[in-house]
């Protein structure tokens, strides 16, 4: 694993004017120096990059997360916002000289209110908390990503996160209703509202996905939906993946939107199935996950209509689930598909990307050719749905020549993501991993409107700084990336 070098390192007595102000304002238990008690929180869920923080602060409250920020203002620290540390992009990779703001111990659920369909909760709780707290209630939290058992509302609030049931029914940005946020000014905001509509400008949507950069989530009204009465999932196999990606496009040409529609290629069926035993066709190049669910009725029209379209697409086997239990083992290999990459390979690199959903086949067509460019093997999942790529590339880390080709390969996908109308991200954010690949998609002016954006609620600079957005020296420094004769050219791409 590489070590992350960028920002100044920290000096002992600025580390103990820090640790000696946060002291006065939080329990002792509540802030931690040691590099031993500070080494889980040195990388999020691409720990290709590390970087101890110089102090780490676990609020118990909101008005000691105001207590925090008011420190590190005074002090001009820079701070990091945690949650459960799951994001795949870096985005919470601490600053050398800087305090990572974990909002973990907020999680209670403050109140459900089964009329409302509503819940109140802080942001350090899980995402699938939410959903058990519901349940009796007969009502669930559809956002539903890989990480639900583990990632938090705050940090799904943070990278606008999705899931395989994102296509019906919505991201995170669909689903929460209203945030309260502590400002790096001292201030508690609240933006939306439970009504139809709220006062003042409409700044919710711009919050969410912000990935720490505008303020402190402390928390959260979501959306609940009833449960519905019934689901199935059809299986379909392909021979090719070309076909496959086009059936995609079929499914939503006819009209259907389906609750879920999931890709895998045969390299990510094949890794998953000795880990989940799902009962994936792997013989097959690809498969299409395709769920269907309300009445009962509802269910069995739509799982005929989906039938039909995927036959004519060119789908070589159906299965559809039997029973409850069926379903979500057709769903448990789709969701374990990255633990299962770790039966196959020492490290993967799982990229992010979205595009039309149809330029698939055009895309997928274009990642196996870079299989062979870059002598690695890449397994394919992702949201076929909303055309939200997961390439996982993979590699051993060990290697520093193949981790090297790793990020190239990642950066070429993302670089084609953008050539043919699409995004550098979907749901993990760009955090740091992704910075330079904004420079590709991004003007000069529109990366300045963004910075503007961030200063209007940061004026000092202070909220994660170094990630997302990158500056105009950065990019004139490293250059932009460039496809030039079928060949993507980098200069001087950093090594962070």
């Amino acid at each position: 694993m590489l070590t992350a070098s960028s920002g100044p390192a920290f000096t002992a007595a600025r580390q103990q004017a820090v640790v000696a102000a946060l002291l006065a304002v939080l329990p002792a238990r509540c802030v931690l120096a040691d590099a031993e008690d500070t080494r889980p929180y040195e990388c999020d869920g691409l720990a290709a990059y590390r970087r101890l923080p110089m102090v780490v602060a676990l609020p118990d409250t909101e008005e000691q997360v105001l207590a925090v920020l008011k420190v590190c203002r005074e002090l001009a620290v820079p701070i990091v916002p945690r949650g459960a540390g799951t994001g795949l992009s870096g985005g919470a990779l601490p600053i050398a000289d800087g305090v990572v703001l974990s909002t973990a111990r907020l999680n209670g659920i403050v109140r459900l209110d089964a009329y409302a369909r509503t819940a109140v909760v802080q942001p350090g709780v899980r995402n699938l908390a939410i959903s058990d707290a519901a349940a009796p209630h007969g009502l669930y939290y559809a956002p539903d990503p890989s990480s639900q058992i583990a990632c938090t509302i705050g940090g799904n609030v943070a990278e606008n996160s999705g899931g395989v049931h994102c296509l019906k029914y919505g991201l995170t940005v669909h689903n929460v209703l209203r945030v309260r946020v502590a400002t790096l000014d001292g201030d508690i905001v609240e933006l939306g509202g439970e009504s139809l509509d709220a006062p003042g400008l409409d700044l919710l949507a711009v919050f969410i996905g912000s990935e720490g950069m505008l303020g402190i989530v402390t928390e959260v009204t979501v959306r609940l939906i009833p449960k519905p009465a019934a689901a199935r999932v059809i299986m379909a196999s392909f021979g090719d993946i070309v076909s496959g990606g086009n059936a995609v496009a079929e499914v939503i040409a006819a009209g259907i939107i389906p609750a879920g529609l999931e890709m895998m290629d045969q390299t990510s069926s094949r890794m998953v199935e000795p880990f989940v035993k799902a009962g994936y066709d792997l013989d097959a190049a690809a498969i299409l996950l395709c769920e269907a669910d309300g009445t009962a009725e509802e269910v069995d029209e739509e799982v005929a209509r989906m039938t039909a379209v995927l036959q004519a697409a060119g789908a070589g086997a159906i299965a559809v689930s039997g029973s409850e239990a069926e379903r979500l083992k057709f769903w448990s290999g789709r969701k374990n598909a990255f633990p299962a990459a770790g039966r196959i390979s020492p490290d993967y690199y799982c990229m992010d990307g979205t595009i039309p959903r149809k330029r698939l086949a055009e895309v997928l067509s274009g990642i196996a050719r870079m299989e062979g460019k870059y002598g690695l093997r890449c397994a394919n999942v992702f949201h076929a749905g909303d055309g939200n790529l997961h390439p996982l590339i993979l590699f051993d880390a060990n290697k520093l020549e193949e981790f090297e080709r790793a990020e190239a390969f990642g950066a070429e996908i993302l670089a084609l993501c953008v050539e043919v109308g699409g995004t550098i991200t979907g749901e993990h954010g760009v955090g740091m991993e992704k910075i330079n690949s904004m420079c590709l998609q991004f003007t000069a002016q529109e990366l300045g409107a963004f910075m503007a954006l961030k200063r209007a609620f940061d004026p000092a600079g202070l909220l994660n700084p170094d990630k997302a957005i990158p500056t105009l020296n950065r990019c004139a420094e490293f250059g932009k990336m460039h496809v030039a004769g079928g060949q993507l050219k980098f200069a001087h791409l950093p090594r962070f």
